[in-house]
């Protein structure tokens, strides 16, 4: 049998520019550039111990990452242009911790960088929010 253990890499689509997904992923989502090599264009961006590939020939694809204050980003994001595929939703309510505590409810937003990736942002919290409701 196998000992396959924790995801190392996902390889992500740069599209026809390096520099414009990059800065996207540094402008809009605070993450740093690791490494890069030119040639052959290709770039590592470090999501905790999961490394990121941006380069090119790869179809897009769709990363989720974990964020905290999903609503505030969200607002700041598209107060400053950035669109979103869909707003922060409630997708799941975890009653019986099969992902994390039990009783958590599991919210997520989706954007799409300059290359066509989908990036899922998910916040867990302990409760359903009432974000800008009363």
């Amino acid at each position: 049998m196998s000992n396959v253990g924790a995801v190392r890499q996902i390889a992500l689509s740069a599209g026809r520019d390096l520099d414009a997904t990059l800065a996207f992923w540094q402008s809009v989502l605070g993450m740093s550039v690791h490494a890069r090599y030119d040639p052959p264009g290709m770039a590592f961006i470090l999501a905790g111990d999961v490394r990121l590939l941006f380069t090119d020939g790869v179809p897009a694809g769709t990363v989720y990452l974990d964020i905290a204050g999903l609503e505030a980003f969200h607002a700041q994001a598209k107060a400053a242009g950035i669109p979103f595929t869909a707003p922060p939703t409630m997708v799941h309510r975890d009653t019986e911790g099969r992902f994390g505590p039990a009783g958590e409810s599991e919210w997520m937003a989706f954007l799409k960088d300059p290359a066509g990736n989908t990036i899922g942002l998910v916040e867990r919290l302990p409760s359903e929010p009432h974000w800008g409701r009363p």
